[in-house]
């Protein structure tokens, strides 16, 4: 079934209408302001594929090809493409290790400094 996005001219908002079949005639009218002077939009659309298909473009040798495993940047760049694909709520936790990762830090350094030093020394 297509469906057809529209931009109504008089009151700027998105109208979406949604029809049987491609060869039906479509008289679309703002269901905000009831104006018929409405301009098409190009909408995006999506291709179905399977969770396979999605894991095996991530893991092809092309696209692991692009990832640096001693940059942590491009580490997490992979994991949130990942996160992405696999379209399930992964939690905040991920969020959080994946940005920690990005700017520096590791996932296991318990949140706390990396230069080895003890807290309290640096007072007089």
């Amino acid at each position: 079934m297509p469906i057809y996005e529209y931009r109504c001219t008089a009151c700027r908002r998105t109208v979406t209408v949604l029809t049987l079949r491609v060869s039906e005639q479509v008289d679309p009218v703002c269901e905000h302001c009831g104006s018929r002077a409405l301009t098409r939009l190009l909408s995006r659309f999506a291709m179905v594929r399977s969770d396979d298909a999605r894991l095996d473009d991530l893991t092809n040798d092309a696209a692991l090809g692009e990832v640096d495993e001693s940059n942590p940047k491009s580490m997490a760049r992979w994991m949130r493409k990942m996160g992405g694909e696999l379209g399930e709520d992964l939690g905040d936790d991920f969020g959080e290790m994946v940005d920690e990762i990005e700017h520096g830090g590791g996932a296991d350094d318990g949140g706390g400094n990396d230069d080895g030093a003890a807290g309290g020394d640096d007072e007089p």
